[in-house]
């Protein structure tokens, strides 16, 4: 607006003006000939319309004005986008630095615009180290920056899946939240390099008797948080509580209750990972395919973030675990079956930084090497206080949790199981109905009558389930009781600590006419009270000296 052009215009303009004004006063009156001629008309003035000369010279103003506002804003811009992307690039060093806390930027949350804007940056910033030949740092750099996202929908997810349990047959079972039923167990710490080749039940009954100032107790929560420790292996009986354990565990991580530096907490059950057994994949692959929410993590740096692996159930595991034969393998985008990937983590080829924590039943944990073990910790099932709180917990009505709780107390052999929570919800489940009137007969007072009413009430809850019968058939009923006991009988002679589908169909038993509820705790715990109380197996004659007992692998 102030250079000479537009100076020269303007002094042109007004010189035209001048000329045009003195051409005017020379004229004395107007022509009438111009006004009606045919060239005067040629081109008649709209009023509605401007001419192309009246646009052309506005839109040269708007542009010479856009073009002053365009520097300006473009100027306000160009120090706005150079200070942000300094400052994410600032931030991008310190993610970074060794000596940068991991736990910083966790709790950093963007607003939703800003949040756009960083990954933006990220990308170019990205895309430029790449250029410059530094893709191990852009990939480690990516990482860190969605690490923070993956941990937010981890935790949503895992809390979501953990914070209901299911008690019996889902139908007739009952859901509560597991923090409103959950009763603290009681855990021990201690190292045994002895194999106990005891019969589970056994070990049951030495556990009741054996001394509380024998062993150090630990809470669960405590279990990883040992600098020392990588490796943790809690053995427990069926039914004792490792599942439910680990369950509670997850949960309060996941809703920031404890344990709140492990950045990352992935349980893999044994259970979940037969599922896997012909799969040839790499560690991330098997990951993401349990966690789907961290696909975007190429990879995991357990030096800079804690991460916890969880297997639960070891005695379910029908992968072959050969710690000696096993190829070694480094790489977490290596390729292997799954039970090579396994043995490297527990050795800690995979991962070495990473924290383990593998649950088993006694006659499987000595699968694992004693030197890939740091910790060894036993759940040793509810202390007296802890029977007693998990039937008023269970128990919605606090007078007939009493009566069950004294009527427990009358019977030795009935209190001493009680230590086993699923012998808890076993006598929960019969004595509610009884002692509150639902049904009647004989108040159970032996293990014999309990597991006998709860037999009969499983089986009565299994045909209005699946056949909307509310009377069972006999008939029907006497030929499943058979093919459970023949079941019972074969595994326990073959000393077999788990049974399949397989072995059902062997026995006559159709796995779809057969709920898992039933096979598992009629099985399981008719072997317990047989071994507890020393009874003679009635088939053999013989003592039961060696079995095992029996869980179904769902």
């Amino acid at each position: 607006m102030t250079s000479n052009m537009s100076v020269s215009g303007k002094q042109d303009l007004k010189k035209d003006e001048r000329m045009m004004e003195g051409k005017r006063s020379d004229s004395p009156e107007p022509s009438c000939v111009s006004m009606k001629s045919d060239a005067s008309m040629e081109y008649p003035i709209l009023f509605r319309d401007r001419d192309s000369s009246t646009d052309v010279r506005l839109q040269k103003k708007k542009s010479n004005i856009s073009r002053y506002q365009l520097e300006s804003i473009f100027k306000e811009l160009e120090h706005t986008v150079i200070t942000l992307i300094k400052n994410e690039l600032k931030r991008f060093r310190k993610l970074l630095s060794p000596d940068y806390p991991a736990c910083t930027e966790r709790g950093v949350e963007d607003e939703e615009d800003l949040h756009s804007v960083r990954e933006e940056a990220l990308k170019i910033t990205l895309h430029v180290l790449k250029n410059m030949n530094h893709t191990d740092l852009a990939n480690t750099l990516h990482n860190k920056t969605l690490v923070p996202e993956c941990q937010e929908k981890l935790k949503s997810n895992l809390g979501e899946k953990f914070k209901s349990i299911n008690e019996g047959i889902s139908q007739h079972g009952s859901s509560a939240f597991l923090d409103e039923i959950y009763t603290e167990l009681y855990i021990t710490e201690g190292w045994s390099r002895d194999i106990n080749n005891e019969h589970e039940v056994r070990q049951i009954e030495t556990a009741s008797r054996r001394p509380a100032t024998q062993e150090t107790p630990i809470k669960c929560n405590d279990l990883l948080k040992e600098k020392t420790i990588r490796t943790v292996l809690t053995k427990g009986v069926a039914g004792i509580g490792k599942t439910v354990s680990v369950r509670k565990f997850i949960l309060d991580w996941a809703e920031g209750k404890a344990n709140q530096d492990v950045f990352f907490m992935l349980p893999l059950p044994f259970r979940e990972l037969n599922l896997m057994k012909q799969q040839n994949l790499s560690l991330m692959n098997l990951l993401h395919h349990f966690f789907p929410e961290m696909k975007k993590l190429e990879l995991i740096d357990c030096d800079s973030y804690k991460v916890v692996l969880i297997f639960d159930g070891l005695d379910e595991c029908r992968l072959p675990i050969n710690f000696q034969n096993n190829e070694r393998l480094c790489d977490v985008t290596e390729s292997a079956s799954v039970d090579v990937l396994l043995t490297n983590l527990i050795k800690g080829n995979l991962l070495p930084s990473a924290l383990l924590w593998i649950t088993s039943r006694p006659g499987a944990a000595n699968q694992i090497p004693p030197e890939c073990v740091d910790q060894v910790t036993e759940v040793r099932g509810f202390s007296d206080p802890q029977k007693q709180e998990y039937f008023r917990k269970r128990i919605s009505d606090q007078s007939l949790a009493n009566k069950i709780i004294t009527h427990m107390k009358s019977s030795r052999s009935l209190y001493i199981m009680c230590h086993i929570p699923v012998f808890c919800w076993i006598s929960a489940t019969v004595l509610e109905r009884m002692l509150g009137e639902a049904e009647s007969g004989e108040i159970p007072k032996t293990l014999t009558q309990m597991f006998t009413h709860f037999l009969i009430f499983q089986i009565k809850h299994q045909n209005q389930k699946y056949h909307q019968e509310h009377e069972p058939d006999p008939q029907q009923t006497r030929e499943s009781i058979l093919a459970l006991g023949k079941l019972a009988f074969q595994q326990l002679q073959k000393g077999n600590l788990i049974f399949y589908e397989e072995d059902l169909s062997e026995c006559g038993t159709d796995v779809r006419e057969v709920p898992t509820n039933l096979v598992y705790d009629t099985v399981q715990y008719r072997a317990v009270h047989s071994a507890l109380l020393k009874e003679p197996c009635k088939s053999s004659g013989s003592p039961l000296h060696r079995g095992c007992t029996i869980s179904h692998n769902r």
